[in-house]
C-alpha cells in the first residue's frame, strides 16, 4: 500500500514497510492505515526507539552488501531452472527449513526466481526482491542442509549478478552480520560491505 510517507506490501507478497523519515508521525500513519495486529519488517541504518503503539518483536543486525562490478564473477554456469508459481510450495518448505528471511505465498512475483533441483525436488533458490532503481536486491538465497557444499549458492547468485548487471543496474543484498559464512561467500563474489543495517520487527498494539 502506499500513503503520502509510508509504503507497505500486501501481506501475502511480503511484510515490509518503508517509512520516508522513520519518524513518529510516520509510524502513526502506518499504525492508521493497516490491518490490526500487523506485523511489519522495517530497515534502517541507525538504531532508534520504536513507538508505544508498535511492539519490538525483534532486531536483527544486518550488513547491506553491494556488487559495484560491471563484470561476471568467474566461475562455471549452473544447471538451474526458472521457478514459478507452480513451485511455490516447494519454495516455502525450503524456506521453513532454512529461514533465509521472509516469503510468503506471492513473493514470487518480484521475479527471477531460479531453483536447483534434484530428483524434481528443489534443494536451492535465489531471487529478485527489492528494486530502487538502479539498484536490484537478491533474496531468498538457500540450500537445503542435505545440498550444502556443492556451490549451488555461488551459482545461483551469480546468475542472479548476471541477469542485473545485463540490465545495467547493480545488485546488493542483506546479511545478517554474525553469519560469517555467508558474508565470506558474497566477498568471494565480489560483493562488499557498503554498510551496516537494522531490521526491526514490529507488530501493531491493539488499543
Amino acid at each position: 500500500m502506499e500513503l503520502k510517507n509510508v509504503k507497505y506490501y500486501s501481506g501475502d507478497i511480503a511484510p515490509f514497510a518503508g517509512l520516508k523519515d522513520n519518524s513518529v508521525q510516520d509510524f502513526e500513519m502506518l499504525y492508521d492505515n493497516s490491518a490490526i495486529e500487523s506485523t511489519f519488517v522495517v530497515f534502517t541504518p541507525v538504531a532508534y526507539p520504536i513507538p508505544n503503539q508498535w511492539k519490538l518483536v525483534h532486531q536483527i543486525d544486518m550488513f547491506q552488501m553491494v556488487y559495484e562490478s560491471k563484470q561476471l564473477p568467474a566461475g562455471d554456469d549452473l544447471d538451474f531452472r526458472n521457478l514459478d508459481k507452480s513451485h511455490v510450495e516447494e519454495m516455502l518448505a525450503l524456506v521453513k527449513l532454512t529461514e533465509p528471511g521472509p516469503f510468503r505465498s506471492r513473493t514470487i512475483e518480484f521475479g527471477n526466481y531460479t531453483g536447483v533441483m534434484n530428483s524434481d525436488a528443489l534443494v536451492a533458490m535465489a531471487g529478485h526482491r527489492f528494486s530502487p532503481t538502479p539498484y536490484v536486491e537478491i533474496s531468498a538465497v538457500c540450500t537445503h542442509p542435505n545440498h550444502l557444499g556443492k556451490g549451488y549458492a555461488f551459482g545461483l547468485i551469480r546468475e542472479q549478478i548476471k541477469r542485473i548487471v545485463e540490465k545495467s543496474e547493480t545488485p546488493f543484498l542483506h546479511v545478517r552480520n554474525d553469519n560469517d559464512g555467508a558474508v565470506k561467500l558474497y566477498q568471494k563474489l565480489g560483493f562488499h560491505i557498503r554498510s551496516e543495517m537494522i531490521a526491526y520487527v514490529i507488530q501493531k498494539v491493539v488499543k
